[in-house]
C-alpha cells in the first residue's frame, strides 16, 4: 500500500476497525445463478482478483453466508489463510423468515467463521431487515456476539433511515456503535440520498458501504443498447435503459480523459469516494480488480462531482 493510500484509510463508524477507501465485494465469488460462476470464470480467476487487490493495498473484503451458498466465504477463507498480511473481513447474516430463534444468528456466525477459517470477524452485518422479526430482535443478537468477542464491529445492510436509527439505538444501549450500513449506491441508484438513509448515517456517524457501485457493470461503459448484459442483468438493464445511460457514460469518459485517461468505472468509484462512502466493487478476475484499483490515488474536482450529480439525477 502506498503512503498516499495509507493516509486515506478510514474508520468504520465509531468502531476500532479501519479500512482502505475502497474494498472488494465478493458476491461474484461462487454465485452461479446471477453471475455465472463456473461458466467463463472459476476459482483461479477469483484468486487473481484477490491477489491483485492485496498487492494494490486493498485488504478489505466483503462477503456473505448466502453468496454462492457459502462458496464465497470458503474461497475467501482459503485465500486469506495463504496471505501473509492482515486482512479486514466482513460477512453477513441473512434473517430468513424461517429463522425464528435468537440463537440462529450466533450459530450462523459460527458456520461463517468455520468457512472463513477465522476465530474472529472484523465486521459482522445483518444482510437486510426481513419480516417477521422486528429490527431490534436481530440487532440485539449482534450485541451478543460483540460481547463474546467474535467480531470487532457490527453493521447492517439494506436498512432504511428509520431502521438504521432503531438499530443504532439498540446497540447504543449495549455500549456498542453501529459501524456501517451497506446499501446499494451508485450514479444510477442514488435512492439513499432521497429517502433520508444517507442523512441519518451521516448524523449518527455510521459509515456507508456502497455495494453494486458500478450498477452491475453498466457504469463500466461496456454495455450498450446493442450489447446488453447477459442473464438476469439483461432484463434489468434493457436496451431502452441503456440508451438513456449513454450521455452519462460519455460525460464520465470526458472527465476521465482529464485525469490521465481514467475509465468510466474508475470515475464512478471515485465519485462514491468523494461522497464519503466506501465502494466495494466486485471483480471476477485480475483484470477487473486492476481496473477497480485505478479509482484510487486521485480525486475528482468539486465541479466534476457536481456535473456527475446533475447528469445522473434522473436515475
Amino acid at each position: 500500500m502506498t503512503e498516499q493510500q495509507l493516509e486515506q484509510n478510514v474508520r468504520l463508524g465509531k468502531s476500532d476497525v479501519w479500512v482502505p477507501p475502497m474494498g472488494t465485494g465478493c458476491w461474484q465469488w461462487g454465485d452461479r445463478m446471477f453471475w455465472g460462476f463456473g461458466r467463463g470464470y472459476s476459482d483461479n480467476e477469483v484468486k487473481e482478483s484477490f491477489d491483485i487487490s492485496l498487492t494494490s493495498g486493498i485488504n478489505f473484503f466483503d462477503t456473505a453466508e448466502v453468496y454462492g451458498n457459502g462458496t464465497s466465504e470458503r474461497l475467501l477463507g482459503m485465500f486469506a489463510a495463504q496471505a501473509n498480511q492482515k486482512l479486514v473481513i466482513a460477512t453477513k447474516f441473512m434473517p430468513f423468515p424461517w429463522r425464528l430463534l435468537p440463537s440462529t444468528l450466533p450459530h450462523a456466525m459460527e458456520r461463517s467463521l468455520k468457512r472463513l477459517q477465522m476465530r474472529k470477524i472484523d465486521l459482522y452485518q445483518i444482510h437486510m431487515a426481513m419480516p417477521p422479526m422486528p429490527v431490534q430482535f436481530w440487532v440485539k443478537e449482534l450485541a451478543g456476539i460483540v460481547h463474546r468477542d467474535l467480531c470487532s464491529a457490527v453493521g447492517v445492510s439494506n436498512y432504511n433511515a428509520s431502521q438504521t436509527r432503531r438499530a443504532a439505538a439498540v446497540l447504543a444501549a449495549e455500549g456498542i456503535p453501529l459501524a456501517s450500513n451497506q446499501v446499494e449506491y451508485s450514479l444510477l441508484d442514488r435512492g439513499i440520498e432521497r429517502n433520508g438513509t444517507l442523512d441519518i448515517c451521516q448524523e449518527l456517524g455510521v459509515t456507508v458501504i456502497a455495494y453494486s457501485p458500478l450498477a452491475k457493470g453498466v457504469l463500466t461503459g461496456k454495455y450498450t443498447p446493442e450489447n446488453i448484459p447477459p442473464g438476469v442483468r439483461g432484463r434489468q438493464y434493457n436496451p431502452a435503459y441503456l440508451r438513456r445511460v449513454q450521455p452519462l457514460i460519455r460525460l464520465m469518459r470526458d472527465i476521465g480523459h482529464a485525469h490521465d485517461g481514467k475509465s468510466p468505472a474508475q470515475v464512478s468509484l471515485n465519485w462514491l469516494i468523494c461522497k464519503g462512502t466506501i465502494p466495494i466493487p466486485g471483480a471476477k478476475n485480475g483484470r477487473q480488480a486492476k481496473e477497480n484499483m485505478g479509482a484510487l490515488g486521485w480525486r475528482l474536482t468539486e465541479d466534476e462531482v457536481n456535473a456527475l450529480d446533475e447528469a445522473s439525477k434522473d436515475f
